[in-house]
Parts: C-alpha cells; sequence; structure tokens
C-alpha cells in the first residue's frame, strides 16, 4: 500500500471484492482504524472488513524490514493453514 487514502482504499476494496484468502495492510493501529472506518462508510460491513490483517504481521517485536517481512509471511501462512493466531500482549499486561 502506499500511503494515499485514495489509493489503498481503491486497492483494498478490489481486494475484498476478490475471493483472496489474506488481505493484510501496512500502519499503525490508529492509521488501520480510520481505514476501517472509511471503508464502513463506502459501504462494506464490519464483517467483510474483519478481513483485513492490519497492522499486518504477527507482533514478534519486528525490527527492521526482513523481519517484518518474517511477520507477514508467518501471519500469511497461519492464516492459509487455519491456525489459530495468538496475539501477544500488550507489554504492560505481561509483566
Amino acid at each position: 500500500l502506499t500511503h494515499d487514502p485514495k489509493l489503498d482504499d481503491a486497492a483494498l476494496a478490489a481486494a475484498l471484492r476478490s475471493s483472496a484468502f489474506y488481505i493484510g495492510a501496512l500502519g499503525s493501529r490508529r492509521t488501520h482504524a480510520a481505514r476501517l472506518d472509511r471503508l464502513h462508510e463506502q459501504g462494506f460491513s464490519v464483517e467483510e472488513t474483519a478481513r483485513i490483517h492490519g497492522p499486518v504481521g504477527l507482533d514478534i517485536g519486528a525490527k527492521g524490514p526482513a523481519e517484518i517481512a518474517l511477520s507477514i509471511l508467518a501471519e500469511l501462512v497461519a492464516t492459509r493453514r487455519g491456525a489459530p493466531l495468538v496475539q501477544r500482549a500488550p507489554a504492560e499486561v505481561r509483566r
């Protein structure tokens, strides 16, 4: 995706209309929430937008492009295989 909501939203809308088994979007939680709001305004339901993995990737504490790519691939494989995804608790909860 890009940093332009006009382009990103159009790409995500096309993906949501497809049979893609995995749809991921980079960005912060705040960016993702705003993105979902815009897609809901376009008529997509909460159930439809729930297909979007965002922020994309498993929370493995990735640093740098290679580790971020690994976290995305791990999420993609888990989704493809139907494996349950366990999200890591925020640091303040783990202590």
